[in-house]
């Protein structure tokens, strides 16, 4: 280890002591930016960087663990990424299930696809499948898997399943539109049950959220990381989580 990994590690070991362990955030969500970048600037293909991505996500739920979050979302492909070129979905595609088998295959969370999975090939909503039905009784950390997640997408989804459900029970549309709420909608999200995410991490320094939990994000705080993704440390997360706990969370009020 260099002086510069033993000076980042001896930092670590500092930001963790001086966390206000009161104030951890109970859900975080995570869009995994920068895999592509990475890879461009290494000179290498964006299977490269989309493999050391999903190399360091293990990792990242092992310092979450660690801390006491709760729930863990992460963005691994948008609805709009499907319209990239089909060799690299073709590769994305294979590295997102390997990923997911390695995750269930370690028995120590509990995974949990989001994401219209009808839009992914039906070899890859097979494995994210898979893997949810593997681990349905781990009891550890939930990691919610978005994959062909579009937040907007997944509102006209919660919409359809309540017009459905319904219409099974025979509610008329005018009946419906007057009693629908919020928590209508809440109980059809693929989210539906958690608690919605405190803290959203994006990483490799852009700043949007680009529809990433859509609806569940209302009230929650961001930080925008400039380090990209494959680059992403335990001191940068360190770092999100002090800047959380030092917000005032006011949720509206």
């Amino acid at each position: 280890m260099g002086l510069v990994d033993l000076a980042y590690a001896a930092y670590a070991r500092r930001l963790a002591r001086r966390l206000d362990t009161t104030r951890t955030p109970r859900h975080v969500g995570v869009i995994l930016d920068g895999n592509r970048r990475w890879a461009r600037q290494a000179g290498a293909d964006p299977s490269h960087g989309h493999r050391r991505g999903a190399g360091k996500i293990a990792e990242f739920l092992d310092w979450c663990g660690d801390v006491g979050v709760e729930v863990v979302t992460l963005w691994l492909l948008s609805t709009d990424n499907l319209e990239r070129p089909s060799a690299e979905l073709d590769q994305l595609f294979n590295i997102i299930g390997d990923t997911v088998d390695d995750l269930a295959a370690t028995g120590r969370w509990r995974l949990h696809p989001v994401g219209a999975l009808d839009l992914l090939p039906d070899a890859t909503a097979r494995r994210l499948k898979d893997a949810a039905d593997r681990t349905a009784d781990v009891d550890g950390l939930l990691v919610n898997v978005a994959v062909g997640y579009g937040g907007r997408r997944e509102i006209i989804d919660a919409v359809r399943s309540v017009l459905a459900q319904h219409a099974r029970l025979g509610t008329s549309i005018e009946a419906l539109a007057e009693t629908l709420d919020l928590q209508h909608i809440a109980e059809h999200l693929y989210t539906r049950g958690q608690p919605d995410p405190d803290l959203v991490i994006r990483t490799s320094g852009e700043q949007r959220l680009s529809g990433f939990l859509l609806w569940q994000s209302a009230h929650s705080e961001f930080y925008f990381c400039e380090a990209l993704w494959p680059d992403f440390r335990r001191v940068d997360f360190l770092r999100a989580l002090r800047a959380y706990a030092q917000r005032e969370r006011r949720l509206g009020r």
